[in-house]
């Protein structure tokens, strides 16, 4: 440990360890030297983009023991990076996050970012709702990208909600983003969307209980769902259409239970987006295709 001097030194050290380990990227980052560089950097109050000049700079005793104490924990407790630094980044913005909500990390930012173009007009987009919210990224991204847009983030979850509060003060919101506790549509009588987004619970027991270890640190709520994974899915399919206004479009999340799902309605004509930074997963229907298929579902 002596000869470990210098932020890069011990960004490289991490790096090593964190392949050595066998650790699961995917929370953040997507390579050990990534993760290495996040975790050193976030323990040292420096930025990510720090410049390349402060790299050989040298840590305080003090400050060794920070690194190390959270190079430890990544390994030993298999802790997902966010959940160290109690920070994630979506569609290009900071999220507060804690075991309590998922780690942002949905492809659906992509199309955020893109204002929802070209599956709708971003023009007269008034009223979003996030479904099964969680930390609330995906809503109050929305409100960023979509500044006329007034959002509901929606979530069962007491914890989750008060994540997503936070989220809200954050980005300065509260007067563009409410929050409402509801089991999906449940609270939402009367209430009409130009888009409902959704990455609700979509993965089945079996599955996750495969999963890599740092998944057991995120809220089983927020994974798992009866029916082989598909049943809160199968729920929004069924009831979304009574609160989309006409020409509305539903974006949801399925990951990689898109094939179970596609097998169990053959008959219905998912439309699935091609995203140009990878994810797949994702389905869009138009509030009069949901009128058309709602009964088969």
């Amino acid at each position: 440990m002596h000869s470990l001097i210098s932020i890069r030194d011990f960004i490289r050290w991490g790096a090593s360890r964190f392949d050595e380990a066998g650790l699961y990227f995917g929370h953040g980052t997507d390579n050990a030297l990534d993760e290495a560089a996040a975790l050193v950097l976030y323990a040292l109050h420096m930025p990510y983009d720090l410049p390349a000049v402060w790299f050989d700079s040298r840590l305080t005793q003090e400050e060794k023991d920070r690194v190390l104490g959270l190079i430890r924990r990544r390994i030993d407790e298999r802790i997902p990076l966010p959940y160290l630094t109690g920070e994630s980044w979506f569609a290009g913005l900071r999220f507060v996050v804690n075991p309590h909500v998922l780690i942002p990390r949905s492809p659906i930012a992509e199309l955020i970012e893109g204002s929802f173009e070209p599956w709708i007009d971003s023009a007269p987009v008034r009223h979003v709702l996030d479904l099964c919210c969680g930390s609330g990224c995906i809503g109050i991204a929305s409100a960023v990208y979509l500044p006329e847009t007034h959002v509901d983030l929606v979530d069962i979850s007491d914890q989750a909600l008060a994540v997503a509060e936070e989220n809200i003060l954050e980005h300065n919101l509260k007067d563009r983003v409410r929050l409402i506790k509801s089991d999906l549509f449940s609270s939402l009588a009367g209430e009409e969307y130009d888009v409902i987004v959704t990455n609700p619970p979509y993965v089945g027991r079996f599955e996750r209980m495969q999963l890599p270890e740092e998944y057991a640190h995120e809220p089983v709520i927020a994974l798992e769902a009866e029916d082989e994974g598909l049943s809160i899915v199968t729920r929004i399919l069924r009831e979304a259409g009574g609160y989309l206004t006409p020409g509305g479009i539903l974006v949801v999340e399925v990951g990689y239970s898109a094939e179970l799902l596609m097998q169990r309605y053959p008959d219905i004509p998912f439309t699935w987006i091609d995203f140009e930074r990878g994810g797949e997963g994702v389905f869009i229907f138009t509030a009069e295709e949901l009128d058309n298929y709602h009964t088969q579902f």
